[in-house]
């Protein structure tokens, strides 16, 4: 399948004018993504026009650019010297994170373990891939750890942005900006269509010219409707979100209701959960504790779930819907995800690490309608229209 890049609106990655087609069969969907791949490139590069040759010859080489694999991830990624600095404890903290979060996941699994993919970047930083393939309970789950230094163009930090930073406005168009970024990620996909795929992301940005940030979030993304999971996740961090602020859950809550759109279908991508960026209204260790105490419960929030419908039972016909539903996220993952976008259009992501949040099967049916009455139209209505669990 060859794919045409799309002409999209400048600065606007909502306003995609063509898709590639989309294939319908089970499938690792690599001609899909591989055109979804362009359409993202071109919206995130806030292009009026299709991608000339030559651009697709920069992109290619940004996206290759020196990664050097390590045989054994080191003690610290960041190259600051001082421990009590904040770069270097949100990573210290996220590593923690990342090494709990593997450690309960394998538990619940009972078979697969993950297996660490450390690299290191020439122009500094580096990043830890725990994978984990081929499970009794998840086909695929990845936490990815990555800190990174780096230069990029003002255009490219104002779009990782939802309001552009103070300083910005006075930089000239393609000036480089050095930045330092950390974050931790995740993607786990379950074998079995009554165990919800889980997302979070947990990062901190900060610039040469001193603006800075949090973001992150935690989300779930069902294909079948189960109230009291969803009552047990939501609640789970609005516990968290109260204790910080009382009205962080309302607002990061209706955050991911809106972030988590699958803009040309007019649906979300899943059940919502909490997402927030550009978090810098109180002081650093304030936002950090609140960011640490989010991922800590990832496991309360998520496991208890899994146990509960590890074991059921399942129909072919409810695993093909689970499979179309793993396509509507690795739509929103490749054309609307800023993270995503970021990290392939910059040539500052590892490619490997990124596309491991795409499940390794999915599908795609030409103009799939669920049965009206059935209980995949009922979560169907709920995608189109965000409700709240408590």
């Amino acid at each position: 399948m060859q794919a045409q890049p799309a002409a999209v609106e400048s600065q606007n990655f909502g306003s995609i004018l063509a898709l590639p087609e989309a294939s319908s069969s089970w499938n690792n969907a690599a001609a899909f993504l591989a055109g979804c791949l362009v359409t993202a490139a071109a919206a995130a590069m806030s292009l009026r026009r299709p991608l000339k040759p030559q651009q697709f010859d920069t992109f290619a080489s940004l996206a290759t650019a020196a990664h050097v694999d390590l045989a054994e991830p080191p003690a610290v990624l960041g190259r600051d010297t001082d421990d009590t600095c904040l770069r270097r404890r949100f990573e210290a903290m996220l590593r923690k994170g990342q090494n709990s979060i593997c450690a309960a996941i394998e538990k619940c699994d009972g078979k697969a373990k993950f297996s660490p993919d450390a690299w290191m970047r020439e122009g500094g930083g580096g990043g830890i891939s725990m994978v984990l393939s081929d499970g009794a309970v998840w086909e695929k789950a990845g936490v990815n750890l990555s800190v990174i230094y780096g230069n990029m163009p003002t255009e490219t930090l104002v779009a990782a942005r939802t309001r552009q930073a103070g300083y910005a406005k006075d930089l000239k168009p393609g000036e480089k900006v050095p930045f330092f970024a950390c974050g931790l990620s995740c993607v786990m996909h379950p074998r079995n269509p009554h165990c919800p795929t889980m997302h979070f992301n947990y990062r901190y940005f900060e610039t040469e010219a001193g603006d800075w940030w949090f973001g992150g979030g935690t989300d779930i993304t069902p294909a079948y409707l189960d109230e009291e999971d969803m009552k047990h996740f939501h609640s789970v961090y609005k516990k968290v979100c109260d204790k910080h602020d009382p009205k962080f859950y309302p607002k990061f809550k209706k955050w991911a209701d809106e972030y988590f759109v699958i803009k040309h279908r007019g649906e979300t991508r899943g059940l919502g959960g909490i997402f927030f960026d550009d978090l810098n209204d109180r002081d650093k260790d304030t936002i950090m504790a609140f960011s640490e105490e989010c991922l800590n419960n990832v496991v309360a929030a998520y496991v208890p779930i899994i146990e509960k419908h590890k074991n059921d039972p399942f129909t072919e016909e409810q695993k093909r819907w689970q499979l179309l539903r793993r396509g509507r996220y690795a739509e929103f993952n490749l054309i609307y995800d800023r993270g995503t976008i970021f990290g392939l259009t910059t040539g500052i992501g590892r490619v490997e690490s990124i596309m491991m949040t795409l499940p390794e099967v999915a599908r795609w049916e030409y103009n799939h309608q669920p049965e009206p009455g059935s209980e995949e139209a009922k979560i169907m209505e709920l995608y189109r229209n965000p409700r709240d669990w408590l």
